[in-house]
């Protein structure tokens, strides 16, 4: 088995990242979005017996001289299907192999859900895993409708019918850098992290078309502006990442008719799976009742490994 740290080719990447609706974090973007930012990134690809089996990106945090931690999020990426034995075999050649000097930590996180151990009974779980929902956007918009929960369709139905217009915001900073203010408000108010704004900057014009990247909606009632959602496109795959709702917003349930809308938008543009983001049922129970009552399966990762 044999890992290469460098050399790779970025139409490759992609490709294998949108064959696998792979998820934000193992996208060649997000890496290269970071490392604008100082933040150093490694990428590795596996090869076993000559043919590539995986790939993985890692973000490296330094100890002061002392070392580093590689950490894989939401990843490897497998080309195809591997047994336990080769996947176990894969992670032992990526840790024996990190280019970091000093003290070395590889941590993944793998894409692998609760209770499936696949080829890490070889490994050390040092956290527990978190938990998002994945909503598969192939079936049809009428099966994606009908699959809501009774009573957020409900709410969409009331927003469709309703004065609320929804707008398709522009990816000039300008356009969206009001809806990213109100999302570092959020998180101050809330103590919550989060990725820094000029994150933002850097993804949207990370490809040569900046509208491939960024999908913004926001809803208006008259002149006012009053809830928007914005979603990072990432292959076959988009997350919702930043969402937003004034009071008048949120008793018109304007998120619904945002979240549907985007749906639309992203299955136009052939997009197979939306990662609606974390859930937590007791600290934001009202925010992982709207993602779970949209049909969408929630995840639970097996977390994170050494």
């Amino acid at each position: 088995m044999i890992v290469h740290w460098d050399g790779h080719d970025i139409p490759t990447w992609d490709a294998v990242h949108r064959e696998a609706s792979a998820a934000l974090q193992q996208d060649w973007a997000y890496g290269a979005s970071l490392m604008m930012l100082g933040v150093p990134v490694l990428r590795a690809r596996v090869i076993l017996n000559d043919q590539p089996v995986a790939q993985a990106q890692f973000i490296v945090r330094k100890w002061a001289g002392l070392g580093a931690m590689a950490l894989c999020t939401r990843g490897p990426v497998w080309h195809q299907p591997l047994s336990p034995t080769e996947e176990a075999d894969v992670y032992k050649a990526l840790k024996k192999s990190v280019p970091l000097s000093g003290i070395r930590l590889m941590v993944i996180t793998p894409e692998v859900a609760q209770g499936q151990v696949h080829g890490l009974s070889a490994m050390r779980r040092v956290m527990s895993g978190m938990s998002t929902v994945m909503l598969d956007l192939t079936p049809s918009l009428e099966d994606l409708r009908a699959q809501l929960d009774r009573r957020w369709r409900h709410r969409l139905g009331g927003g469709e019918a309703s004065e609320m217009s929804i707008h398709r915001v522009g990816t000039n900073v300008g356009q969206y850098r009001w809806l990213l203010d109100a999302e570092m408000q959020q998180r101050t108010d809330k103590k919550l992290a989060g990725l820094p704004l000029a994150f933002f900057d850097n993804y949207v014009h990370s490809r040569k078309q900046p509208a491939q990247n960024i999908l913004t909606l926001r809803a208006d009632l008259g002149r006012d502006r009053i809830a928007a959602m914005m979603f990072l496109i990432h292959g076959s795959a988009a997350t919702y990442q930043v969402g937003w709702t004034s009071d008048k917003g949120r008793e018109m349930h304007a998120h619904n008719l945002i979240l549907w809308k985007g749906i639309e938008e992203l299955k136009s543009r052939g997009i197979r799976m939306l990662d609606l983001g974390g859930v937590n049922t007791i600290r934001s129970a009202g925010i992982a009742r709207f993602k779970m009552s949209t049909g969408g399966k929630v995840l639970t990762l097996a977390g994170s490994y050494i």
